[in-house]
Parts: structure tokens; sequence; C-alpha cells
């Protein structure tokens, strides 16, 4: 069992828990990630390390209630356990040699790209750090970029935070006026890292995207976080979840993603009206 020793709502859809992992935080890199399971009957789901201290043995995660067992879980509190909770799994990220890169975080997409860019800020690298959302309401972890970036541009679709625009207008900006980047990571919607590539291929800049968003076992056992790179059959949960953004077949992994969407959904709503209902621990 695991204990959570903090729960914070970074806005109405996006929690923070920060979890008693100590034999995991001892390990944890940026990039890589753990499977939990709320409770004995629950599914197990990976989430990605958010962050780590290795001084107090916690493990943070950041997860976005879309599903049953992220609403299950948004139910538990502070001083409440969860039953299980492994890793670190999946490969680090690379994070060292870099003189300059840029991180563009879309969304909740912006909890995996953290802990990236401050491990390669801890490794001496400039780092420049885009992050997008579809209004400010939903904006999260602002002060935790502009603690790990050297230079910070926040860009929402409606404008009504920082500048208004798409995280690809901020990037071709900062590369016309001059900036010169080793290389690009991108994580977010799998539309946002499709974007970003297209434009880094047509700029010619290295870029890493995470294959994150589509596991969903996290040990290549299911098959669904399979995707094409450069042509071959890869697994995002083992063989990733980094890949080279230039070689991913996003076109052929967004439509795979969206396969199961309905019927996620109506679990989603099965779930939050059994919680309404008082039925939370039968669900």
């Amino acid at each position: 069992m695991f204990r959570i020793v903090r729960k914070k709502s970074l806005n109405p859809t996006v929690t923070l828990m920060e979890v008693e992992a100590p034999l995991i935080a001892k390990r944890a890199k940026a990039g890589q990630f753990i499977i939990l399971r709320t409770d004995e009957e629950g599914e197990r789901i990976p989430l990605t390390i958010a962050d780590y201290d290795r001084e107090n043995g916690t493990i943070t995660i950041i997860f976005q209630i879309v599903g049953a067992t992220t609403e299950r879980l948004n139910t538990l509190n502070e001083g409440d356990f969860i039953c299980d909770f492994a890793g670190p799994l999946g490969k680090a990220s690379e994070v060292e040699g870099f003189k300059k890169v840029a991180v563009i975080g879309g969304g909740v997409g912006c909890a995996i790209a953290y802990p990236t860019a401050k491990a390669l800020r801890e490794n001496g690298a400039e780092v420049h750090s885009v992050i997008g959302f579809r209004n400010r309401d939903l904006v999260i972890l602002e002060d935790e970029f502009n603690a790990v970036s050297d230079k910070v541009v926040m860009m929402t679709d409606d404008g009504s935070y920082g500048k208004k625009g798409l995280v690809t207008d901020a990037l071709r900006e900062l590369v016309e006026s001059g900036e010169k980047y080793d290389e690009v990571i991108a994580i977010g919607p799998l539309v946002m890292m499709k974007f970003v590539a297209k434009l880094t291929k047509e700029l010619g800049i290295k870029t890493v995207v995470s294959m994150n968003p589509i596991m969903i076992d996290g040990t290549g056992m299911c098959g669904g976080c399979r995707l094409t790179v450069g042509g071959e059959m890869k697994f995002a949960c083992v063989d990733g979840p980094d890949f080279d953004g230039h070689q991913v077949d996003f076109d052929e992994a967004i439509r795979r993603a969206s396969m199961y969407r309905e019927t996620e959904r109506k679990r989603h709503e099965e779930t939050c009206n059994l919680f309404k209902k008082g039925g939370a621990d039968n669900a």
C-alpha cells in the first residue's frame, strides 16, 4: 500500500498527487512512468512520473480525470492509500549533452514535459519552454516551468492568457528570431505532436516526441500502444515512450487512439453516475 501525502487540484479536470514510494523515487528518471491500481478490484493504468523527491521518498503523478480509474483515483485524499504503485518503467529521456533545447508541452502533457525540462536544465542545457492550453482556466505548472526554464512562452488558443495561438506558432517565431536548438522535445496531444514534428522537419531540427498518451497496459502485452516508427512496429511502453518525431506515423496513431473513445466515454459516465448515487464502492 502506498500513502498519498499530498493532493492538489491544478484545474477542474487535472489533479496532482504526491505518493510515498521510496524505492521508486530512488531510481526514477525523467520520462519514465509507473503503473498503479487504486484497489484490488481496479484496473492497472500507466501514469508518467511528473517529479520525484529522493530525500523524502516520494513520487509525484499528475492525471486528467477522463475515465473510470482516474475518476476513482481522484476520490482518494491525503492519508489514503493506493493499492499498487509499480515502477519506474520505460526508458528515461535523453537529457545529457545538449546546449540548447526547446521543450514543447500541450495541455496535461505539460505534466510530462516539466520533468524533462527540469532534467535538461540540471544537466546544463539552456531550456526554452513553450506551453499551450485551450484557455487560462486550464493552465497548469506555470511556476514550475518558470523555475526550470531560461525562457517560457505561454500560449492559449483563445488568447485569454499569454499569447493567442498554437505552440507551433511560438516555436516558428523563436526559430525565425534566431534561436538555434540542438533538439525539440514535444509532449502533448497526438495532433499537437504531429504538427510540431511537421514544422521541425521543415526547419531541419531533430525532434523527440513522447507517445505516452497512447499507453494503456504499460507492459507491451495488450498491444494498445502499438505504433509505426520508421516503417517498423514499436510499442510505446516497452520501446519508448520517446521516439524520433519525424519517423512516427501519427495518422495511424491518431486513428487507433480514437477506436475506443465512445466506449471510454460511456464507462466514464457510468462511473460518475455510481459516485453520484453513493455506489462508488461497487463500481
